[in-house]
């Protein structure tokens, strides 16, 4: 999908590691919600309260899922899932544009 139609997104940017990752919150009609975003390059770790399912749009990372050693790589066009409460490492080699949907 290149772009949404009817949407509301909320002016206000989402910050996180003193500003290397940065969101914005769009809702839909039908209630549901996602994030599109930008990664720095870093590391990083997020914790999730709702199932979350990241397509990474842009770029290149290397994501630890909950409860692994393995690290896999995700680049353009990739996805993937993480439960809800639970926390997962990221390391981003370049700048990584990505969406990200909450169940």
């Amino acid at each position: 999908m290149q772009q949404f139609e009817n949407v509301t997104v909320k002016l206000k940017a989402n910050q996180y590691f003193d500003g290397n990752v940065t969101s914005r919150t769009i809702t839909f009609q039908d209630g549901s919600v996602k994030t599109l975003g930008i990664m720095m390059p870093g590391e990083y770790t997020f914790g999730t309260s709702q199932h979350e399912v990241m397509e990474i749009l842009a770029g290149d990372v290397d994501v630890r899922l909950p409860n692994s050693s393995e690290w896999l790589k995700y680049t353009e066009n990739t996805v993937f899932e993480v439960p809800a409460n639970t926390s997962f490492d990221v390391r981003v080699h370049k700048v990584t544009d990505y969406c990200c949907s909450y169940s």
